[in-house]
């Protein structure tokens, strides 16, 4: 079992979760975004199926402002892998996407000039 500190809860330790923790608390003891602007695992509204995000990070507005897909570390990240996120993506609009499974992490500006930036770095926090 592992704490989870967004969801204030015991969660059972897979190795998705693994990737989710560690990136949690990277981004929160080392970048410096809140906890209290992080949701873990809810349901997106207007898919059908029902589907959950990993993990979404709100801006100080209260906006979606990114958006984050969790793999498995056996996991290789891929088209498919993008195209779920995507999927998400459609009914939250965020500006910036993360695929990680632990050894890679991509992280995109999304729609910035009608384009995907993949960037080299996580962007500072509210950006």
């Amino acid at each position: 079992m592992v704490w989870d500190p967004v969801r204030k809860k015991w969660c059972l330790f897979t190795p998705e979760e693994h990737v989710r923790q560690s990136l949690i608390y990277y981004l929160s003891t080392k970048l410096a975004y809140p906890l209290s602007y992080m949701a873990v695992e809810k349901r997106v509204s207007g898919l059908t199926p029902a589907i959950r995000f990993d993990l979404l990070i709100y801006n100080p507005q209260h906006q979606p402002w990114m958006l984050v897909e969790c793999k498995k570390p056996e996991v290789t990240l891929t088209e498919d892998t993008l195209f779920q996120l995507l999927r998400y993506q459609k009914s939250l609009q965020c500006p910036y996407w993360v695929l990680s499974n632990g050894h890679e992490l991509m992280c995109a500006q999304a729609f910035l000039d009608g384009k995907i930036h993949w960037l080299d770095d996580l962007p500072p926090y509210g950006r």
